[in-house]
């Protein structure tokens, strides 16, 4: 595997972020918020990290497209991710706007990435590198380039294996001996049609695969494009408006594109049920995703707040940031993130408290009977509590006896889990 390139060429590579997605997969966490803004780990955002994998790789140069519920989503990139003048490096916001050639929203991530293609241009580059925005994977971009010019590539398209389950979701590869990409075919359904994107043995011997076994090459939504292939395939092609429906089809025929095979942990935050479960796996006891990893550090917003505080509780499998207040409660398998309050004797298990956004002796404006956080006496389980909600005393939260989607003027349940929206009041002793 080719390891690294030199500094002078990862300067000239910018990094184009899709941020403008609806998030409708996420809903009611995207109700208020865009996708990249929703919180993850109970401190971070899921934008922080693309954009922390760039900075471990030396790339400084990255730009945000966003459009839907961008807010918050601005006010985190513009409070967390300042440079100084002598780096030469920025995180641009570029928002959906109106202009001479373009009068509407982006359409898809190739429309977005086309409607800012002349503000890309105002910095130096060879290479433009695209990343989602709603993906937990920690990836060293530099082997990703170093391959894209070793094997003399025009496009480069991640992908990482994954079994027959999973791939009618994405977009499956068949590739030659040398990773050139033969056939790209997009969310495929018939078994026959996935028999034969399967990985042969070789490749699967050249992977540290098993013989025998059944992957397959699915693409993770990050590319890289010379520059110039870039402005070609999206100029002579006005009417394409998606990167992985439309774009990497037609280039296969006509460009030089190739397959880097990467086989981290790589998870998309698309449902309620991936993010409920990558969030708890971080609550065991060896993560698939490492936030301790110092070498290769996920950066957020710094915060000033004081220490978290338990009294007299049990804990088991729990991770718990900064600013808590816990009073005699039991919390089993659950993260809790900033500023969380849980009251005496409450019971939280297999659940994703997201905390506030605030104290409440910060907000004496809002005089509201039910304090932030989840009262005395409260059952939750196997539940998301979204940021500033108020619960209160001797509720009970669960999905149990419930139909596996529905909603409700105070929740809804998606997958089989049960989630609060943002800002909501559960008076007490209510049953849900």
């Amino acid at each position: 595997m080719v390891t690294s390139t030199s500094p002078a060429m990862r300067k000239r590579a910018v990094a184009v972020i899709m941020g403008g997605g609806a998030g409708t997969r996420l809903f009611p966490l995207t109700k208020d918020r865009a996708k990249p803004a929703v919180p993850l780990g109970g401190k971070y955002r899921l934008v922080d990290i693309p954009i922390s994998n760039c900075l471990n790789s030396d790339l400084r140069k990255i730009y945000l497209l966003t459009q839907f519920n961008s807010m918050s989503l601005h006010r985190h990139i513009q409070r967390t991710y300042k440079f100084d003048e002598f780096s030469n490096g920025f995180v641009e916001i570029m928002a959906a706007t109106q202009s001479q050639n373009y009068s509407g929203w982006y359409q898809g991530t190739a429309d977005a990435v086309r409607q800012n293609l002349s503000h890309f241009d105002n910095e130096t580059h060879d290479l433009v590198v695209i990343l989602s925005g709603d993906q937990l994977y920690r990836m060293n971009f530099r082997h990703l380039i170093a391959q894209h010019l070793l094997f003399g590539s025009e496009i480069t398209v991640s992908t990482t294996p994954v079994t027959r389950e999973p791939a009618s979701g994405f977009g499956i590869m068949q590739i030659s001996s040398d990773m050139r990409i033969q056939k790209f075919v997009e969310k495929p359904k018939e078994k026959h049609l996935l028999d034969r994107l399967k990985l042969d043995s070789v490749t699967l011997k050249s992977l540290g695969q098993r013989p025998g076994q059944e992957l397959f090459l699915a693409s993770m939504g990050i590319y890289i494009f010379n520059r110039e292939v870039l402005h070609q395939v999206l100029n002579q092609n006005p009417e394409m408006m998606d990167f992985g429906k439309d774009i990497i089809p037609l280039s296969i025929q006509k460009h030089r594109v190739h397959a880097y095979i990467f086989q981290g942990y790589w998870e998309d935050i698309g449902t309620i049920k991936a993010f409920y479960q990558a969030n708890l796996d971080l609550c065991e006891r060896n993560p698939k995703f490492n936030f301790f990893d110092a070498r290769e550090p996920i950066h957020t917003r710094p915060r000033n707040l004081p220490p978290t505080t338990v009294e007299s509780s049990s804990l088991n499998k729990v991770v718990m940031c900064a600013g808590c207040y816990i009073q005699k409660s039991v919390i089993r398998h659950s993260l809790l993130g900033n500023r969380s309050v849980v009251g005496r004797g409450a019971v939280v298990e297999d659940s994703i408290i997201m905390g506030a956004d605030y104290f409440e002796e910060e907000r004496p404006d809002l005089g509201q009977p039910i304090p932030l956080g989840i009262g005395a006496g409260t059952r939750i389980r196997k539940a998301i509590i979204d940021k500033n909600t108020r619960i209160g005393k001797n509720c009970v939260i669960s999905p149990e006896g419930k139909h596996g989607d529905m909603d409700h003027d105070l929740f809804y349940i998606r997958d089989g889990i049960i989630v609060i929206p943002k800002g909501v009041m559960i008076p007490d002793n209510t049953t849900l």
